[in-house]
């Protein structure tokens, strides 16, 4: 990683390995970039990082996070839409590519108080989803699409293999947070251009750019960039 690289990624809270220290181990993770079309302008939901975490802190981000391995037999109303699932098929189980979907919907309701899914009566649910299936919501799959994938530098002590989604807010139960969750200290809707003054990561601006050029031109391709010793070299999905 260059120096410079380096420095910004430690502005932005990553703790780098100890020299000598064996490469971590990338974590498998999701987040979600939800957009609304309801404006003059598409609006993109960002959630500001509270100041007491160690890492990112005080950073606007995308609601998101590692897999839980409840993510891989937790209830969903759609399935993944074939073009989807074919791009995460080429790279992942289809067990995964679901549990990947799932991360990033239940992150989502963990982190900023929304569900992304279909309204029906309240159902048991075990760890981390029982608060979300106890709000008579179902995870719905079929809303989601794959916009960007970052493997984080293998200098840094924690590493993620984080694929970004989207969805649109159309697909939300509601757009009021709910009072009784939200991990994130404040969330908001932003034109993108708004978003991209705000204090952000590196990854996270780039998605951003990238999803303004998708939404010029949806065939592009899917960028799939993984840090190396060296710069990013990007590849497609």
């Amino acid at each position: 990683m260059t120096e410079t690289l380096q420095a910004q990624r430690q502005a932005e809270g990553n703790r780098v390995r100890q020299a000598g220290a064996r490469a971590a181990k990338p974590r498998d993770a999701a987040t979600l970039f939800i957009i609304r079309r309801d404006g003059p302008k598409p609006r993109v939901l960002m959630g500001k990082r509270h100041g007491g975490h160690d890492f990112m802190a005080n950073l606007w981000v995308f609601p998101g996070g590692r897999i839980d391995k409840t993510d891989y037999r937790a209830p969903f109303a759609t399935d993944l839409r074939p073009e989807v699932a074919a791009k995460f098929h080429a790279y992942v189980s289809p067990g995964k590519a679901r549990a990947l979907g799932l991360a990033a919907i239940r992150e989502t309701f963990e982190e900023a108080g929304l569900l992304l899914g279909k309204p029906g009566e309240p159902r048991p649910g075990v760890g981390p989803w029982r608060d979300f299936l106890a709000h008579g919501a179902t995870p719905d799959l079929a809303a989601l699409s794959i916009v960007y994938r970052a493997v984080t530098p293998p200098m840094l002590a924690k590493r993620f293999d984080t694929w970004f989604l989207m969805a649109d807010a159309e697909h939300l139960t509601s757009l009021e947070r709910q009072p009784d969750c939200g991990e994130l200290e404040e969330i908001a809707w932003f034109e993108f251009a708004e978003a991209l003054d705000l204090k952000l990561p590196m990854v996270t601006r780039g998605v951003i750019t990238e999803v303004m050029a998708r939404l010029e031109d949806p065939k592009r391709p899917i960028p799939y960039v993984r840090f190396r010793q060296g710069p990013a070299k990007p590849r497609q999905l």
